[in-house]
């Protein structure tokens, strides 16, 4: 397996390419944001690792330049901060975790092969909801036929209630089939993404098809 990482301080990187190379995984290195975006959209890669603060280019802004390019590569942030507000900012650029610094290789090697064991968004039909569809092979979701830009784990989460469509999804559900089942994510992380998903497809439409079911869940469904 292929790794990027974007990294500008070389003794980590150096350090962290060692170590996975021990593990079997391919790495390649970028030293400043800009050229870790265009490579990062310009190869394919298994898992990005993804460091914060870059120069020319922060963390954030290259996570935003992989995910609108279309690529839904895992991206694991490597972070000094670790506030809250940072954490939901993350979330919403489109990470798949995160590792705060200082960090041992053991955690970041296990969160690298918790990230690959994800469900990965390949195969599969075209799904229809309403006016709603969604090309899983394409990575592509419309409704009324324009184009609605996804994050990763958005696309992922609404794949998994599309398929379940009518269907109450419990929270541990969710978190297992969505997020693995071992990762500690974000307290509001489901409340954030269906908040998202909301917005970009349901807000001023007449027929709304993502819904909350109180203490029990969330559901994809057509209801006025």
């Amino acid at each position: 397996m292929r790794i990027l990482i974007v990294e500008d301080q070389r003794e980590t990187s150096q350090s962290l390419k060692a170590s996975l190379e021990q593990e079997s995984f391919t790495v390649d290195i970028a030293e400043d944001g800009e050229v870790g975006s265009s490579m990062a959209r310009t190869n394919d890669y298994d898992l990005i690792l993804l460091d914060s603060i870059l120069p020319h280019k922060e963390g954030f802004e290259v996570c935003q330049d992989i995910r609108k390019s279309g690529k839904h590569t895992p991206i694991i942030m490597l972070s000094i901060k670790s506030e809250v507000h940072n954490k939901v900012e993350m979330l919403h650029c489109g990470v798949d975790d995160y590792v705060t610094k200082p960090f041992s290789f053991h955690e970041l090697i296990a969160r690298v092969r918790a990230v690959l064991r994800r469900p990965r968004v390949i195969d599969g039909e075209v799904i229809r909801l309403d006016d709603l569809v969604m090309d899983s092979p394409k990575q592509s979701v419309k409704r009324g036929g324009k184009n609605i830009y996804l994050t990763r784990k958005e696309f992922i989460f609404l794949e998994y209630l599309l398929r379940n469509r009518g269907k109450v999804m419990s929270r541990g559900m969710i978190m297992e089939h969505v997020w693995n089942a071992d990762s500690d994510p974000f307290s509001n992380t489901i409340e954030a993404h269906i908040r998202n998903l909301r917005k970009k497809i349901d807000a001023g439409r007449r027929v709304k098809l993502i819904h909350s079911v109180p203490g029990r869940g969330y559901k994809a469904d057509m209801e006025r």
